[in-house]
């Protein structure tokens, strides 16, 4: 539904941003990071509301194809790439597939 919303949105010449801040897990799968301070969400969620992140360079998360800002007011750019936050890179990528797997499977 959200994505018919979206394109009859855009179709009439009134696109919608849609922003998805993580508001959980970062650092490591559960047990191994920490909880997302809430004053980075915070930060995050003040800059998709104000328009700023409007006006930064993105880059394409490769599992999910998610346009990922590459800095935030008041957030530590490592936390806007996931894969940065972990020790083990090869672990994330293992659990990024997992997860896209899960997703395209659901889809289907």
């Amino acid at each position: 539904m959200l994505g018919n919303k979206l394109k009859e949105a855009e179709a009439e010449g009134s696109p919608i941003s849609v922003w998805l801040i993580n508001t959980g897990w970062t650092g490591g799968a559960y047990g191994e990071g920490s909880r997302m301070e809430l004053t980075f969400t915070r930060a995050m969620i003040k800059a998709a509301l104000t328009g700023e992140l409007d006006k930064i360079d993105f880059e394409t998360e490769p599992c999910f194809g998610l346009a990922i800002p590459t800095r935030c007011p008041d957030v530590p750019n490592a936390l806007l790439r996931p894969r940065d936050t972990w020790r083990n890179e090869e672990n994330y990528d293992k659990q990024a597939k997992m997860l896209a797997d899960l997703f395209n499977s659901n889809f289907e």
